[in-house]
């Protein structure tokens, strides 16, 4: 398997390229803008866009990126167009977000599903049978690729699309999809990974689903603690950095980016599309909303709720977490 993971969907099949015209009447989109017959081959964020590539813009929180984007189209609102550059042109719609859950699925109508894996066999099937030490009942998709002196626990699915690097330990009852996992990472037991995010746009009919069309990656000399979830991205992938540890009940939701040494306790949770830089420490129950930009050297308290971005070298906790020394002095 040949992968550029450079790409932000490297498992999942393009199904274009798409003239811009042909594809906005297919999503259901009125412009009144008079675009040439271009093409548009993918979907992608403002910072991987290339100029050949459709992405999309919905808050002033990216206006830095957003002068900077490659891409050719943008989907945005009307009082953020000011911020794109002249080479890209603006697609005005009311709702950014739905559109682009429009559009994506025209580019990936599979990636709304998340059924199981039934091209799966048993590992004793497979070549690496003679490759992988692996106890009973385990199951192997297809796409698959597994490195050097692995161990893998009883009851677990390696489901399509994953990749995994040597001196890894997949514990058991494991449900992997959708990753890349580098070498010497352990991952214990009832972990799940790969799965799609939780993204939709409430409807009193029916809830409108956004595809997921991201990978999770998990970089070298991780560790993941038992019972953890971390979905794959939406428009971007999931990254945990190097040498960071997971402790039990950690949930990592879509688009998050974890840095390296980084020392999660249990049962933290990550709302979508936060950035945590290195060096960063979070106690027990401690959880952090969607959006935010969490700085280098980090420490916050277990119990804490992070609902702002937080400098370098800070220490906060409480809710919404503070400074520590002000929350010491309003707590006595």
């Amino acid at each position: 398997m040949i992968l550029n993971l450079l790409m932000v969907n490297p498992f999942f099949k393009n199904a274009g390229p798409f003239n811009i015209e042909k594809l906005l009447i297919k999503a259901n989109i009125e412009n009144k803008e008079n675009f040439k017959k271009d093409k548009v081959y993918n979907v992608s964020d403002l910072v991987t866009a290339s100029n050949k590539d459709l992405t999309f813009f919905h808050s002033k929180n990216y206006s830095e990126l957003a002068l900077k984007t490659k891409a050719s189209y943008c989907v945005t609102l009307d009082n953020l167009s000011q911020f794109l550059p002249s080479s890209c042109k603006k697609i005005i719609v009311k709702s950014v977000l739905l559109t682009m859950a429009k559009i994506t699925k025209e580019f990936y109508p599979n990636s709304i599903v998340d059924n199981f894996d039934n091209s799966a066999k048993d590992i004793s099937k497979t070549p690496f049978k003679k490759k992988v030490k692996f106890g009973k009942n385990v199951l192997v998709g297809k796409n698959v690729e597994i490195g050097k002196n692995c161990l893998i626990g009883h009851n677990t699915i390696i489901e399509k699309n994953v990749i995994i690097g040597s001196n890894c330990s997949i514990g058991s009852n494991v449900i992997i999809r959708n990753t890349i996992i580098k070498d010497n990472v352990s991952i214990l037991d009832g972990c799940v990974v790969g799965k799609k995010g939780f993204g939709f746009f409430p409807n009193n009919e029916k809830n409108i689903r956004y595809p997921h069309i991201g990978i999770v990656i998990i970089n070298e000399n991780c560790e993941i603690g038992c019972g953890s979830t971390i979905d794959r991205g939406s428009l971007s992938n999931t990254i945990i950095g190097k040498n960071t540890y997971l402790d039990n009940q950690v949930h990592i939701a879509h688009n998050n980016k974890i840095g390296d040494n980084c020392i999660i306790a249990g049962q933290v949770g990550f709302a979508g599309s936060s950035t945590l830089g290195n060096n960063v420490m979070i106690g027990g129950q401690a959880g952090v909303s969607g959006h935010l930009k969490v700085g280098n050297n980090v420490q916050i308290g277990g119990g804490s709720g992070v609902i702002n971005d937080i400098p370098d070298n800070t220490k906060v906790m409480g809710y919404p977490a503070t400074n520590l020394r002000e929350f010491i002095k309003n707590n006595r």
